[in-house]
């Protein structure tokens, strides 16, 4: 599915407008398709949809199989009677409020799972459902527990094994509430995937390689990480110095222990791989390099300079893959540091890596990004996620060299405004060989460095910025136009 010559737009589930205080499953998802259906799109890309822990990320979650509760749509809770009023002030709604969604949301969503009668019976129906459920909701269950504490501090339970029957028994209610949260998640996403799927768009969802080092994963399964006695990571990951850090970008999540999960036959991985697989269509998954080699860092350090690259077994693993699922949509994050090694792992997967345009313009002609080095097989990007806006990104005086080189290269007036020239980037990216565009609903609204996602190795205004409205029958039309004239299809 992924040869064909289409586009798509990435827009976080959190960024789509409502007045819930962040984007949710509800009626707006539903519209934003019909405007991706309009515009002639194949595909919504999305970022992991899992409950944030840390610093509002999604990809450090509590899990690798939840839901985030924050994208429940009140609206159909109070249309199954589990709600009367939905009259709550979620604050600004051009930027998530954290702070308060933690404070209300979860105190409503309590309401209607006391209204809703959810109990053993749908509890054990749910357990059968989900597999990862149990451990799961037991886990978030002892985060209430113990006060929202770190795992580690749990000295009666810092992993699944040393849980107590007593004490799992006293945490049963809450175990009750974290289940039902995720059967209405699942359910909500299940109906707007279906409702996708059957006005033509395909959902790209987001697999980080890596799980936080506070989450149901790593306290459940302790062996498949690089821990010592205490539970406490030994190395943890990030990436050398980059574009984005002279220091390196240290992200802190533990390791895996890749001789152990080759032992049992990669089945963890595995199994993480097909749950993506029933959630979406198409799977991206983020830092693929770390297959091939990971960056670890002694876990006492500040920064990512101390670390090392340590081979990680990629082609035995997607072998198995392979022989366990079949030919798998996969989408291979291959940004950063990459060698011959992950270029080979690349082509023996023949999953499709990825351009990034605002990478394109310095001065080496041979840079793979620049729009006539794109293969096919590429999917091409205005930006991402962690990129800033294409507004942004000219209008920063850091990148004037690669601004300036830009212009030049697609022969632009010299005055050329910030819009205009990102328009004229996202037709490049159309009318480039590589068979998938996909542009960031930012771009597409011309937005500036305010409705950025994410700047990497920072912490404060990331993950925030939400759109007002979905976007206009004009923008529609631009975009349906330009699937016209590069030849792409829906």
């Amino acid at each position: 599915m992924l040869n064909q010559r289409t586009a798509g737009i990435l827009c976080p589930i959190f960024s789509l407008p409502s007045e819930e205080g962040i984007g949710t499953l509800g009626i707006k998802a539903h519209e934003f398709v019909d405007f991706l259906k309009a515009s002639k799109q194949k595909y919504w890309q999305i970022l992991p949809i899992g409950l944030t822990s840390y610093g509002d990320s999604p990809y450090q979650s509590f899990s690798s199989y939840a839901g985030n509760p924050y994208f429940i749509d009140l609206s159909i809770l109070k249309q199954k009677n589990y709600l009367k009023d939905l009259d709550f002030d979620w604050g600004n709604p051009e930027y998530i409020e954290y702070e308060s969604l933690w404070n209300n949301k979860y105190t409503i969503l309590k309401t209607a799972f006391k209204a809703s009668n959810f109990g053993n019976k749908e509890l054990q129906k749910a357990f059968q459902k989900y597999t990862w459920l149990e451990d799961f909701a037991t886990f978030m269950a002892l985060k209430n527990h113990f006060k929202n504490s770190s795992r580690l501090d749990w000295t009666e339970a810092r992993t699944k094994k040393t849980l107590s029957d007593s004490l799992k028994s006293k945490i049963q209610d809450e175990i009750l509430f974290q289940s039902f949260l995720q059967v209405e998640f699942y359910e909500q996403w299940t109906s707007l995937k279906t409702y996708a799927n059957k006005q033509g768009i395909s959902i790209i969802g987001d697999v980080p390689i890596f799980v936080a080092g506070d989450s149901t994963d790593v306290w459940a399964d302790p062996e498949y990480f690089l821990l010592d006695d205490e539970g406490y990571p030994l190395v943890v990951a990030g990436v050398p110095p980059d574009y984005f850090s002279e220091t390196g970008q240290l992200w802190g999540n533990p390791l895996y222990d890749w001789a152990k999960l080759k032992k049992d036959g990669f089945s963890w991985w595995i199994n993480r791989i097909k749950e993506a697989l029933t959630l979406f269509d198409v799977v991206r998954v983020d830092h693929f390099r770390g297959f091939e080699a990971y960056w670890a860092v002694p876990a006492t350090d500040d920064t990512a300079l101390n670390g090392e690259w340590i081979k990680a077994p990629g082609k035995a693993f997607f072998k198995a893959v392979k022989k366990e699922i079949g030919e798998v949509a996969i989408i291979a994050e291959d940004l950063g540091v990459i060698t011959d090694e992950v270029k080979a792992l690349i082509k023996e997967t023949q999953f499709p890596g990825m351009a990034i345009l605002q990478f394109a313009f310095d001065s080496n002609m041979e840079n793979p990004y620049k729009p006539h080095n794109l293969p096919v097989h590429k999917i091409v990007y205005t930006g991402t996620h962690d990129n800033n806006t294409t507004v942004g990104w000219f209008k920063d005086p850091q990148n004037k060299e690669a601004v300036d080189n830009a212009i030049t290269y697609l022969e632009l007036d010299e005055d050329i405004s910030p819009e205009d020239f990102t328009l004229n980037f996202i037709e490049v990216a159309y009318k480039s060989k590589a068979n998938i565009a996909i542009i960031p609903i930012q771009d597409l609204l011309l937005k500036d460095l305010e409705a950025r996602i994410n700047t990497p190795s920072t912490l404060g205004m990331n993950w925030k910025w939400r759109m007002l409205e979905i976007p206009s029958e004009e923008k529609a039309n631009y975009l349906k136009t330009l699937i016209k004239e590069s030849s792409r299809v829906l």
